[in-house]
């Protein structure tokens, strides 16, 4: 089984959307529950490309949060590296040109 972490800008990210966004103030137990299944299926998440290539990405737990983590496979890590919305220009499955 992995193990799933929360790397201090992941933590800092969800913080910020938590303000900016609004968010329920469970936001951090619903984010914790849709990273559960990482736990036995950490590649699970689909395949990012380009500048993420070597990263996976869930959404969850609404269908707008990003949730990119790394699979670090020797060390049975699953390591969750930002948290983003999704709808940004900026998020890592924006398309680029």
């Amino acid at each position: 089984m992995a193990r799933v972490e929360l790397s201090a800008a992941a933590l800092e990210d969800i913080d910020t959307l938590i303000r900016t966004h609004s968010l329920p103030g469970d936001t951090r137990a619903r984010v914790r529950s849709s990273l559960r299944s990482l736990e036995q299926f950490p590649q699970i998440g689909r395949e990012l490309g380009g500048r993420w290539d070597g990263f996976r990405f869930l959404l969850g737990p609404w269908r707008w949060l990003l949730l990119v983590y790394v699979l670090i496979e020797d060390e049975d890590r699953v390591v969750v590296v930002t948290i983003q919305d999704a709808r940004s220009s900026s998020a890592a499955t924006a398309a680029r040109s």
